[in-house]
């Protein structure tokens, strides 16, 4: 059995290289291929977090840098204040068109990757993150310090991570990478940006879509709780009252 576990994923990865070195031929000019072993995560009531194989070729030597972007949305971010002695919500501040997972990985540090002008145009770093404020009337410095605020938020979520995922080179120009997602990952289209990067500027880059979303009874109960949330909402109520009247009828006979 542990000769089969291990078998199996060396064979899965060396058909993803095999049917890899195929598209190889019409994609170099580019200087750079990748692709992932899943294009679609299930997320089913049991669901405890995933990880996604990248795997690519590179035509001539380089760095690579891989950027996995979540679904985008707009966010209201609050800053609490005390008024009146209660904490309430006080400013806020919108920002639109905000990734809402990112994680990224690379075979070096980002600092010996590229200088920062490159690495702030193509948003490799979490810190170079475009964040676009919907008030035009905010000073930079009030913006900062909300998209500090932000970024705290997501990584305390596991959603944004500081950490520098591995891009591991394996024989020639082969890399692999392995892109990993919480248990509590946004539903949605993501995108899988990787970068090839020689003497510190982007010679090629490749987007690759990864689709996640909700499967199964979980994936049903989660609509009908959107759609009809009131009704949602008494259902639970209900559950919960007859759940406690026969948990009383048991220790009654007890």
């Amino acid at each position: 059995m542990t000769m089969r576990r291990l078998v199996l994923p060396s064979l899965a990865l060396a058909a993803a290289f095999g049917a890899l070195s195929l598209a190889w031929t019409g994609a170099r000019a580019q200087g750079l291929v990748a692709d992932l072993s899943d294009h679609f995560v299930a997320i089913t009531a049991g669901f405890t977090g995933t990880d996604v194989l990248l795997f690519g070729a590179l035509d001539e030597e380089g760095d690579v840098a891989v950027v996995v972007r979540g679904p985008e949305q707009d966010v209201v971010v609050r800053r609490k204040d005390r008024i009146a002695g209660v904490w309430a919500n006080a400013d806020e501040l919108t920002f639109e068109a905000v990734p809402t997972f990112y994680a990224i990985a690379a075979n070096r540090p980002l600092d010996d990757l590229a200088p920062r002008p490159v690495l702030e145009r193509n948003q490799i770093g979490m810190r170079n993150i475009r964040f676009n404020a919907m008030e035009p009337d905010v000073t930079e410095v009030e913006t900062a310090r909300f998209i500090d605020a932000f970024i705290r938020i997501q990584k305390r979520q596991r959603l944004y991570s500081d950490d520098l995922g591995t891009v591991t080179f394996m024989t020639g120009r082969l890399f692999r990478s392995r892109l990993v997602f919480p248990s509590n990952v946004p539903v949605g289209v993501y995108t899988v940006q990787v970068f090839l990067i020689r003497d510190g500027e982007v010679l090629s880059a490749q987007t690759t879509p990864l689709n996640i979303d909700r499967t199964g009874i979980g994936a049903e109960i989660f609509l009908f709780a959107h759609r009809h949330a009131a009704a949602y909402g008494a259902l639970a109520i209900l559950s919960a009252l007859v759940a406690g009247w026969l948990a009383g009828q048991i220790f009654k006979r007890r």
